[in-house]
């Protein structure tokens, strides 16, 4: 069960996918059992699941908008040609099919949810609720629009979960991780070790001598891959953004001053009041209740009495225009400090107010504020001529001229980088200068080829334009041309060989009865120590494999890895220590709470796969790749 949890992809964009993925897919479904469900058939489905069908359209939109999802956690658009990399079309293929199964049990069982349950339910979802902790109907048609989902839609799709949660929370019933592996898998996670251990660098390794031609040329022929030189592109791209057009957009003095009257509010500091309130639910309540107050009471006191947390009492600084019942709102800026209000009867009850602090509003002058309006206003220009520059470039583009001569008719800069590989790096091994950020440019160049025209790149309500001008490919270096490099990883490869010689020397004198303090003195080393410290640690000193290795080895016993920069890392083990279980703790609420979560979710694939075979699932290879970009 435990096994994949690490297996995440190396780079930096690859583990922020999949950490997306697996947040955005909440439920990865059994779906392939077998290797033959994928058959050719109309290319209007992509798959039949039993009695259902799942369109083309259908699935393209569920895809769409994954990927849309996922962008905008990791703040970059994901191509098809990443996301097939990173599995994601197998992964929301894997979704839809296990909900329609699922779909499909609760129609076999009669399951229904009625309209007012649906209602109530999104009524009491928290992500609906505006600033009075009631549901928000502007705030839930923002939040689903940006979703990609209508409400209707969104009706739907919630209706279908609710039912396919009544048979998986049948089916996870009374789940939960056995006391002993909950035991098992806490002693892991918290056992600490102490260690004391030397670290052995280049010095000793002693003097390595310089080669001769011969041992580097037959270090060459035996690591050609290592110096083979990389194929490099030629691009020109042009950038067109609202940003680089209102560089040169000039705004008069005139038009700024018009804007800064028409728009004084927007800049203007409006008055911020402290408050904090409570809402009864009659006016005798909130009557009697006031009385308590001018008394002596605090409003924590009678919080507390009717059950209300502080963040029900205390708004903290707000604006006027920030009070949701205009009732409230009104009666509150009319407050003088530390005065508390009459009853106050509004849209969600009647409400009692005290003002604590004021903060007084301020409208700024025009010449502060001047320079802002310039640019929003050269930023307004440049949106509206984006579209139709980019109408222009394509028809100069329609017309024959290639990117860097329809950017030249038009007045724009095309950027020629003339030589970059497929990590954005020159012939010199450095990242090239020019290229957009934000955007993976350079794959997309390498997908392309001289004289493919390829389509705009939307960036930062822009676009981007680019051309592949030339290809130099891949090539075997030779000798005389990488002869520095070549002696530079011949040198830390000896120095690598040696240090590993040495340090296992080492740890076979400390096992054979030698203190580690001993030898360490002999070799000129400094003994240093890391104390009580856990298998996810980072340890200052240590590299993550050498952690790794000191939780292989046991108590007494030595041991060796390769540490930062080159070193190694000699290690004795001093001290283990395993904390006493303590089933209450937080922390193995929550290591349980994990657990019984992974547990429903193997649960639910396999009742998943089980239905899959009984109904049956059918993939259409062709339309699924169609979607994807696969054939592309």
């Amino acid at each position: 069960m435990l096994r994949n949890i690490n297996k995440l992809s190396s780079n930096w964009l690859g583990k922020v996918v999949m950490w997306t993925v697996m947040g955005i897919l909440s439920i990865s479904f059994a779906v392939w059992g077998i290797g033959d469900i994928f058959r050719g058939f109309g290319q209007s489905t992509v798959a039949t699941i039993g009695g259902t069908e799942i369109s083309v359209e259908q699935f393209r939109q569920l895809y769409t908008d994954r990927l849309q999802q996922i962008g905008r956690q990791i703040g970059r658009p994901l191509t098809p040609d990443q996301a097939r990399a990173f599995g994601v079309d197998r992964q929301v293929l894997q979704q839809v099919v296990g909900e329609t199964v699922l779909n499909e049990e609760a129609k076999r069982l009669g399951l229904a949810q009625s309209n007012a349950d649906v209602v109530r339910r999104i009524s009491q979802d928290p992500t609906f609720q505006g600033i009075n902790g009631s549901f928000d109907p502007a705030r839930f048609a923002q939040i689903i629009r940006q979703a990609g989902y209508t409400e209707q839609r969104y009706v739907a799709e919630q209706r279908s979960a609710t039912l396919r949660g009544q048979i998986t929370g049948t089916v996870t019933a009374g789940a939960a991780p056995s006391a002993s592996l909950t035991e098992a898998i806490d002693r892991f996670q918290n056992e600490q070790r102490s260690i004391a251990y030397v670290r052995l660098g280049a010095a000793q390794a002693g003097t390595i001598e310089t080669p001769s031609r011969e041992t580097l040329e037959s270090y060459f022929n035996d690591n050609k891959p290592l110096f083979r030189a990389p194929e490099y592109r030629k691009v020109s791209i042009v950038e067109v953004t609202p940003d680089s057009i209102a560089k040169w957009t000039q705004v008069s003095d005139a038009d700024a001053r018009k804007a800064f009257e028409q728009q004084k509010d927007k800049y203007a500091k409006p008055e911020r009041r402290e408050i904090s309130q409570i809402v009864f639910p009659t006016a005798d309540e909130a009557r009697a209740a006031r009385e308590r107050l001018v008394a002596g009471a605090s409003f924590a006191d009678i919080a507390k009495e009717r059950n209300l947390a502080a963040s029900d009492v205390e708004l903290g600084l707000m604006a006027k225009s920030e009070i949701a019942d205009p009732a409230v709102a009104d009666a509150v800026f009319k407050l003088p400090e530390n005065e508390i209000s009459q009853p106050i009867a509004g849209t969600f009850g009647v409400t009692l107010a005290k003002v604590t602090k004021i903060e007084a509003g301020t409208t700024p002058s025009y010449e502060s504020v001047a320079a802002e309006i310039k640019r929003g206003l050269a930023l307004d220009q440049a949106r509206a001529s984006v579209e139709d520059i980019r109408n222009k470039m394509e028809d100069e583009r329609g017309g024959g001229a290639n990117v860097a001569e329809a950017a030249r008719k038009l007045g724009l800069t095309a950027t020629t980088i003339e030589a970059m590989d497929r990590s954005g790096r020159g012939p010199d091994g450095q990242p090239v200068a020019g290229l957009p950020q934000g955007t993976d440019i350079v794959a997309e160049a390498f997908e392309s080829d001289v004289g493919v025209e390829t389509d705009p790149i939307a960036y930062q309500g822009g676009y981007i334009w680019f051309e592949v001008l030339g290809v130099t490919p891949s090539r075997e270096r030779t000798f005389d041309e990488v002869k520095a490099e070549v002696e530079t990883r011949w040198h830390a490869a000896q120095v690598a060989s040696r240090l590993r010689d040495k340090a296992k020397e080492l740890v076979a004198k400390i096992d054979g009865g030698a203190a580690l303090a001993t030898e360490a003195a002999a070799a000129g080393l400094s003994v240093e120590t890391a104390d009580k410290f856990k298998r996810t640690d980072k340890v200052a000193g240590l590299s993550e494999a050498a952690v790794r290795a000191v939780f292989r080895t046991a108590k007494g016993s030595a041991g060796e890895a390769e540490g930062d920069g080159g070193e190694r890392v000699v290690f004795q083990v001093n001290d283990i220590v395993t904390p006493a279980f303590d089933a209450n703790a937080e922390a193995t609420k929550t290591l349980k709470e994990t657990l019984r979560r992974m547990i429903d979710d193997e649960q639910i694939n396999a009742h998943v796969a089980k239905l899959r075979n009984e109904l049956g699932v059918t993939i259409n290879q062709a339309a699924f790749a169609q979607v994807t970009g696969a054939n592309q």
